[in-house]
């Protein structure tokens, strides 16, 4: 019941605080790219979480904890929440203001590779179980190295690039993707100091490291 309330809980204040984002610097509720992003993102994210909730729900309780311990790591997230917040108020300024024509086949291919996004991102987590939105090492954690990750080291990281490359192009603003493409940057600085844990702490990550090559997108990082 404490994870079914915290699920919850966290699910109903993103959906406020998203729309708090968007609708409020439009200045109407009447924005349709909002309200395409809201569906995209919210109804997948309960989706999985009923899943999780069902079939894993130690996997959905480290889903849920976002308490970083670690420096650098507290860095990434706080660069992460300046972006979003920018972008967020970026693409509704925008919206009120005209700024940005975004034609609809864009937004209807970037709409796609959003869902698609979600695809990796929910094989990412059947395959590790030790999937943490937190960087640590779990008791007992072992390296994968089947799937997904015998391709790129982060695949869940290739998710989430593609996923909130997309989202300012829901949204109709040219603006707001400028703001929002400084977050592969920040998350290239969480990757790096994420394998130097797992490196110090995680054993046959060295190995692993050495089998697969490439971090995030194949033949280029």
């Amino acid at each position: 019941m404490k994870l079914l309330i915290n699920a919850l809980t966290k699910f109903i204040c993103g959906i406020l605080l998203v729309g708090l984002l968007i609708f409020l610097p439009a200045g109407t509720f009447s924005y349709t790219g909002g309200w395409l992003f809201a569906g995209l993102l919210f109804i997948p994210i309960l989706i999985m979480g009923i899943v999780l909730f069902i079939k894993a729900p130690e996997l959905l309780k480290k889903r849920l904890d976002n308490k970083e311990t670690e420096t650098t790591q507290k860095g990434v997230v706080l660069f992460s929440g300046i972006i979003f917040l920018g972008g967020f108020i970026t693409a509704g300024l925008d919206f009120r203001f005209g700024w940005s024509s975004v034609p609809k086949p864009v937004i209807i291919i970037a709409s796609i590779l959003f869902l698609a996004s979600y695809g990796l991102y929910a094989e990412v987590m059947r395959e590790n179980a030790y999937l943490s939105r937190t960087v640590k090492v779990s008791e007992n954690q072992k390296v994968i190295s089947t799937g997904l990750y015998g391709i790129v080291r982060h695949p869940m990281y290739a998710a989430t690039i593609l996923m909130f490359s997309m989202i300012p192009i829901i949204l109709g603003s040219w603006w707001s993707l400028l703001i929002f493409l400084g977050y592969p940057i920040v998350i290239a600085v969480r990757i790096i100091n994420e394998e130097k844990i797992l490196t110090e702490q995680l054993d046959g990550y060295d190995e692993y490291k050495q089998k697969v090559k490439y971090r995030v997108i194949p033949w280029v990082w």
